[in-house]
Parts: C-alpha cells; structure tokens; sequence
C-alpha cells in the first residue's frame, strides 16, 4: 500500500477528540476521525489520565491508516517523579524537586521498549539524566 502521510501527535490518554489537534491533521488526509478516537481511548483508558501518549499514525492512499503509540516523553516522567508540575525558570540555577537514581532506573526500564534495543539501558539512564538536569530536577543517590 502506498503511504500519504505520516502523522505525528501529542495526545493525552483517554482523551482524543475530534477537535484540534487530532481532528484537523487526520482530516486533511480523509482518514475516519472517530474510528482512530475510538481505538485510542479504548487503548489508553487504563493509562494515567491526561499523560501525553506520542502517536504516529500512517495514512495510505486508499484512505486506510494504522497507528503505533510509544510511552510518554521522558519528561513527564521525571517532572512526576519529583512531584513538580513545570521545570524550572533557570535550569542549572535553580533547582525544582530531585529523583533518586532509581527513578531514573525505572524510567529509563520504560523507554527502552521505545528505543527497540538500539540503545543501552546505560545510555537511557544518561538520557534521563540530562533532561532531568534541563527541566532543573536535580539527581540524588
């Protein structure tokens, strides 16, 4: 099959919709809106409300797509784990909350099926590192 398009979205678990961003970037390709919202929300409902679930979506000529979900970006995960809701103003000035080493272990766990073993669980916990760093989350032992 030939592909159109592929999509890309930010989409919060449970709750797609037809409205912006979801409606409009499937719209302009003619794919069905409801049918993806649908299939979506039935397979993030036992996510955690409101975590942004990345979604790439395919679309084909014949009008048809398909549609792959990866794990939320790392820093939710991290800016969860210390309990903040934003990252700081001045990262390496200021800092916001801390995560623990084996917050970062188990978050980096999560992001190695997204990886598809191109990277090493090592190289995913530096990773977590350096974004906790950026959002101002300091990394404790």
């Amino acid at each position: 099959r030939p592909v159109l398009a592929k999509i890309k979205l930010m989409i919060s678990a449970g709750a797609a919709k037809p409205a912006p961003p979801v409606g409009p970037a499937l719209g302009q390709h003619g794919l069905n809106i409801m049918e993806f919202c649908k299939a979506f929300n039935a397979k993030t409902a036992d996510l955690i409300p409101d975590a942004p679930i990345p979604v790439v979506i395919t679309a084909y000529k014949d009008k048809s797509f398909e549609w792959e979900m990866k794990s939320p970006p790392v820093t939710y995960f991290v800016k969860k784990a210390a309990g903040v809701g934003g990252g700081g103003q001045r990262p390496g000035h200021e800092v916001k909350g801390t995560v623990s080493l084996k917050h970062v272990y188990h978050i980096a766990k999560v992001k190695e099926q997204d990886a598809g073993g191109l990277l090493s669980l090592k190289q995913l916990c530096r990773g977590v590192i350096a974004t906790a760093k950026s959002a101002g989350i300091r990394v404790v032992r």
